[in-house]
């Protein structure tokens, strides 16, 4: 996350950022919290997570691009403080915004951060507070494929809007061919999935495609929903990344976990650098080196550059932040809901990310959020 000189944030922490291969953990529904069967690493994970009187059960919703991550936090933190639910479901960013300000949950997964009158929303269930954004994991949305006898695909930020606007409508069309010069491109009819929940994955493609190829795509890049005519939608990322799997012909977006868990190709993005820049957290971490601070006090709001042509910068990125309120948060869920973000940024808790395919924060931008946490209130 490239941030501003004068948060005192420099992009060379960025780059220090240790990101290893995209893997997904396959097991993070295990009801088994004896940790034998992970040679004891989910032992000594939980024995470094404080519980701090976290009790009960609590509850938050958003972001499907965080699942993966998500799920692994509940698991270790469940395991390590007895007595504790934490129960987070995956609806996407504009469904969990809308709970957590009706008070349905103590907090929200969003890949976008507050609009300023969800933040005003907010003031009615945070009592002398508001709603504030708190980043806690980075990553690449990929733009996946199926399309036999295809194995390696170049695109634009162009001909993806025209794909997904339904202005190239085959995979042999002139602008895609000339691309890839070498491929054979079938005339298979092309199948645009996107997603039918409000989302933030969705909003953070829809600010790239603005940004990066402005004459091609005319909507409004705030738009959590999915803005174009035609094509075909499916709920969350896991539901465009099984349509894209299961449809030849297939081209959707969705986080680098979700292709990586699926075994979907992914396309390679012509930025204007030498050469196309591959979905990886790695390139990712690069293209968020853009990222300048825009929050103010407690709330770490990030702007980031979809326009990058940083030689080897992925440029569809997106941040996760959870939506908390700074001062009014119900009592009995308060001790549960620092104890359980004081985990997830924690540096424990951030080392575990590599493992689900996404890209630890930065070490200053995490302290920022660190020294946020033990002051909700």
């Amino acid at each position: 996350m490239k941030l501003s000189r004068k948060n005192g944030l420099r992009a060379s922490a960025i780059g220090a950022l240790v990101v290893s291969g995209a893997l997904v953990l396959s097991a993070c529904g295990s009801d088994d919290n004896s940790g034998n069967t992970d040679g004891g690493k989910k032992t000594a994970a939980a024995s470094n997570i404080k519980c701090d009187g976290a009790k009960g059960q609590l509850l938050a919703a958003g972001s499907t691009a965080q699942k993966n991550a998500m799920d692994l936090w509940v698991k270790n933190f469940q395991a390590a403080c007895d007595g504790v639910e934490v129960n987070y479901q995956a609806i996407g960013s504009g469904g969990g915004i809308t709970k957590f300000n009706q008070g349905q949950v103590s907090f929200a997964g969003s890949d976008s951060a507050l609009k300023d009158e969800e933040v005003a929303e907010s003031q009615k269930i945070c009592k002398g507070g508001k709603g504030v954004n708190l980043p806690m994991v980075g990553g690449p949305i990929a733009i996946g494929y199926k399309l036999n006898g295809v194995d390696n695909l170049v695109l634009d930020a162009s001909t993806i809007a025209k794909i997904f606007d339904g202005k190239i409508t085959k995979w042999n069309d002139a602008a895609i061919a000339k691309l890839n010069p070498t491929a054979k491109l079938p005339a298979t009819t092309i199948q645009a999935f996107h997603r039918s929940d409000e989302s933030g994955t969705t909003q953070n493609l829809g600010k790239y495609l603005s940004s990066a190829a402005a004459a091609d795509w005319k909507y409004d890049p705030k738009s959590k929903a999915w803005p174009a005519p035609g094509g075909q939608a499916a709920n969350g990322s896991s539901g465009v990344a099984t349509g894209v799997k299961d449809t030849e012909g297939a081209i959707g977006y969705f986080e680098l976990s979700y292709a990586t868990a699926s075994k979907i190709s992914t396309v390679d993005i012509a930025t204007g650098a030498a050469a196309p820049v591959k979905a990886t957290t790695e390139n990712a971490s690069k293209a968020i080196a853009a990222a300048k601070v825009k929050g103010t006090g407690n709330d770490v709001a990030l702007s980031l550059d979809y326009t990058t042509k940083a030689e080897g910068a992925y440029p569809i990125v997106l941040v996760t932040y959870e939506i908390a309120c700074d001062k009014g948060n119900k009592a009995e869920t308060l001790p549960t809901l620092k104890a359980f973000l004081n985990y997830t940024v924690s540096d424990e808790g951030q080392k575990v990310l590599s493992e689900a395919g996404y890209a630890p924060l930065p070490a200053e931008i995490a302290a920022k959020v660190r020294a946020i946490v033990p002051t909700l209130s």
